[in-house]
């Protein structure tokens, strides 16, 4: 019993946690490296028992032989993060409910091609990022590379009511690693809550100094109408660089 408290409680103290979420987005179109629009929030149940992170340098040796001992390797650069989150779904409280299977083949559609990136022409899976309250070090926008579902627990007509998924996810890098490599400045993405008078425009104007730039805000955030705008709204605002400015 002390293993599933371990995963966390959907009652009780359970409540007050902050729980791990994994945001699904829309493939960017073009070079960008800001994820398009979102397409679903995947919310977890419970809360992550272990997560695996690794991160690898890439260097190079060649062999030499004049030199006994070996030649000196060459750094060759930082290979992209890989993060492996376990995820556990659990309705056995309702045996009849199929939550658990729609759960998983939410996320296997991670690993599908989307509608959207074909009609683009850049046929790609979805785009995502792992959230899990101030744990900034397992933050980063990946693509995911498998997900492996173990189902342990069936319902009276054979509906899997408890599963295990191992999701694997591996960093997309950003060009400029959230800095400008000329002035080292931060050029990461900011986050906007709209408020009354706001338009897209006006944001362009006020974060890159031309109004022209609203189209890389709405095809960011996926807004179809930019004249409806509602109050309290969170906008992703991306880097200057990453709508060609």
């Amino acid at each position: 019993m002390a293993g599933k408290a371990g995963k966390g409680s959907k009652g009780g103290a359970g409540k007050s946690l902050v729980r791990a979420t994994l945001a699904i987005h829309e493939p960017p179109i073009g070079h960008s490296t800001t994820p398009g629009a979102l397409i679903r929030t995947f919310n977890f149940d419970f809360n992550p028992s272990t997560l695996s992170l690794s991160r690898r340098a890439r260097w190079k040796t060649t062999p030499t032989a004049a030199v006994r001992d070996g030649s000196l390797p060459e750094f060759m650069g930082p290979e992209p993060r890989e993060l492996t989150v376990e995820v556990f779904l659990d309705s056995s409280d309702d045996p009849t409910a199929n939550t658990v299977l729609k759960k998983v083949e939410a996320l296997f559609s991670c690993c599908e091609v989307t509608t959207k990136s074909i009609a683009a022409k850049q046929p790609s899976t979805p785009w995502v990022v792992f959230q899990w309250g101030s744990f900034s070090t397992a933050r980063f926008t990946a693509y995911v590379g498998s997900v492996e579902a173990s189902y342990s627990l069936f319902g009276t007509t054979g509906v899997p009511i408890r599963a295990t998924c191992q999701v694997r996810l591996h960093e997309i890098p950003s060009k400029t690693k959230g800095q400008n490599p000329t002035s080292g400045a931060l050029t990461a993405q900011r986050v906007h809550r709209v408020v009354a008078g706001d338009s897209l425009q006006s944001l362009a104007w006020r974060e890159y100094g031309n109004a022209a730039a609203w189209r890389a805000i709405a095809e960011v955030n996926g807004i179809d109408d930019p004249s409806r705008l509602s109050n309290g709204t969170e906008l992703v605002l991306p880097a200057a660089e990453e709508v060609g400015l």
